[in-house]
């Protein structure tokens, strides 16, 4: 009988149960994997399928924050808008910048005038200075114009040249030349002491020593600026002084016919400013004879004669 024969087999009475086998996972096809230039195809994986194209986002980083993808850096609009804060943190430094300067200058009260020092001047009362330069206490160093300033000191007629500088943080100093008088000129009853450019410094009754007279037809106040005025100064300067100790006046009807007219009625034509030196060497060894006369202005040809010419 089948059934007994079943038994003798050796066959298991008891029904079979099922075995249950691993999946076996498909190999993916390169063709199927993602590249560069696009999502690839779909591929079903252990945890269920995949859509295609779709990336998974990186595990957050330490702090909390999304990580990177690739390498780390963080991403573009992140990156633009870091950039951003720091233009506007670099503008925002310079404009303080600014401000903090513009401020210190212009209304701080410590870089202002505290203080005008004068030098170079002893002969002009300071006061007299100050109040020519204009310059207020309390005024913003920046807005003092050196210049102009200048220009206002050397109005005063004892002056001949003015600098002025700013002496931060909080001064003025303004440095002087000051004229000398160098000739005197008749003026009616008076004398007027004239520096090298012709300007009259003071006016005195009495007749001053020490001053050579200069020989002009011109009016004093009209000498300012007159070239034969510097010539005749310049050279009364640049004598030797045992020359110059003897000289009692000087005629200058241009700048290149200057005369010195000396004690005991000697006469010098010095002609112009040039080659001082060389017609004061020569007029040494000629005074040395009896001649009252002397003609210097051309050092190479030198003339002199026991009186002056006629006229």
């Amino acid at each position: 009988m089948t059934g007994g024969r079943d038994r003798q087999d050796g066959a298991d009475p008891r029904p079979a149960r099922p075995v249950t086998l691993p999946a076996q996972h498909p190999a993916v096809p390169p063709s199927a994997r993602p590249t560069p230039e696009g999502p690839g195809p779909a591929v079903r994986t252990p945890d269920g399928p995949a859509s295609a194209g779709v990336a998974t986002a990186a595990p957050p980083d330490a702090t909390g924050a999304p990580g990177a993808p690739d390498g780390g850096e963080p991403a573009a609009p992140e990156r633009k808008r870091a950039d951003h804060w720091k233009a506007a943190f670099f503008v925002l430094a310079v404009v303080a910048i600014i401000a903090g300067v513009t401020w210190a200058l212009l209304g701080s009260k410590f870089l202002v005038v505290r203080s005008i020092t004068v030098t170079g001047a002893p002969d002009i009362p300071r006061g007299q200075v100050i109040a020519a330069a204009g310059v207020r206490a309390g005024t913003p160093l920046i807005r003092i114009s050196t210049g102009t300033v200048t220009r206002r000191v050397e109005r005063l007629t004892l002056v001949e040249s003015a600098r002025v500088t700013r002496s931060w943080p909080n001064a003025i100093t303004i440095a002087i030349v000051e004229r000398t008088a160098v000739l005197k000129v008749r003026d009616g009853d008076g004398w007027d002491l004239v520096d090298r450019f012709g300007v009259v410094l003071h006016q005195v009754q009495r007749r001053p020593h020490g001053l050579p007279r200069l020989r002009t037809s011109t009016a004093p106040d009209l000498l300012r600026g007159n070239p034969a005025v510097f010539a005749a100064a310049t050279v009364e300067r640049e004598l030797p002084a045992q020359l110059a100790a003897k000289v009692r006046s000087i005629a200058a009807p241009t700048a290149d016919t200057v005369t010195l007219y000396l004690r005991h009625g000697r006469t010098v034509v010095w002609g112009d400013t040039s080659q001082t030196a060389v017609k004061a060497r020569e007029l040494a060894i000629l005074m040395r004879g009896q001649a009252r006369y002397f003609d210097v202005s051309d050092p190479r040809a030198v003339v002199t004669a026991p009186t002056a010419p006629a006229g």
